[in-house]
């Protein structure tokens, strides 16, 4: 079991159900944990499940809002946090556009308002969030920042298995990813030298109330021949998240099932 006792993680997008996971897995490892998201019944769910921890804190977030995320860090440590990992695992996925009955167009029918809505949470969120920590936090004392991409960071979508699903992969979730890891090789560079270390960790598909028959296309696709539990994927991501990663900077780690390695 990863020992992360003496760090205090921060995370974006916690409610999810990787983020929650990441909640869950990282309190019961020994640190000290402040969420945030979007308010309504994710941050609920949160509040009611670790609201008595003294090691659990909640704070209300949208990372699309430049102001909140240059006031978030400043809120958090004025309560006595002192974050030395970042998780910047917010998103719109096409899971939750489903959840709020949005459609999905055709790539032709993708309109530029919904292409930059996701842009500017899944990318330019990150970006901001990174940003601050370099004013508030890097330089000041060791830090650690974990980057959430995806399967379809660096491999094109099989659009095949959407076929007769409620959801479907949209075009700008992939391109947001893709960009994902190219903030981290950039911020490790830019950080190499006020010890600070950034990483990327790009989960496969992950299971999530999927029907059968969208896990057997999956599977197919997978040397596992399955989707990933959420726990799978928080094992790895409290490693990057501890001491024993401190060698790893810039660094992509799959973890797919071998989706990337066929």
């Amino acid at each position: 079991m990863v020992d992360l006792a003496g760090r205090t993680v921060f995370i974006t997008g916690s409610g999810g159900v990787l983020g929650s996971t990441y909640v869950r897995r990282m309190l019961a490892s020994g640190a000290k944990v402040v969420a945030t998201d979007l308010p309504g019944a994710r941050a609920d769910a949160l509040i009611d499940a670790h609201g008595d921890n003294a090691q659990f804190g909640f704070y209300e977030l949208d990372v699309s809002d430049e102001a909140a995320v240059e006031a978030i860090f400043t809120r958090v440590m004025a309560d006595g946090w002192q974050p030395n990992v970042v998780l910047n695992n917010a998103a719109i996925t096409g899971e939750m556009l489903m959840g709020k009955g949005k459609s999905f167009p055709d790539f032709a029918d993708t309109t530029v308002e919904d292409f930059e809505k996701t842009l500017r949470t899944n990318l330019t969120g990150a970006f901001m969030i990174a940003r601050q920590m370099d004013r508030d936090i890097v330089g000041k004392y060791p830090s650690t920042l974990v980057n959430v991409a995806s399967m379809y960071a660096l491999n094109g979508a099989h659009h095949r298995i959407y076929d007769g699903m409620p959801f479907k992969n949209f075009s700008a979730y992939g391109v947001t990813k893709a960009g994902i890891h190219g903030l981290t090789v950039w911020l490790a560079g830019y950080w190499a030298n006020r010890d600070a270390t950034v990483n990327t960790i790009a989960p496969g598909a992950v299971l999530n109330g999927h029907s059968d028959e969208f896990q057997r296309r999956v599977g197919e696709l997978i040397m596992a021949d399955r989707m990933g539990q959420p726990d799978e994927i928080a094992d790895v991501m409290l490693f990057l998240a501890s001491e024993g990663a401190g060698y790893m900077t810039g660094q992509l780690i799959n973890v797919d099932g071998g989706f990337s390695a066929w």
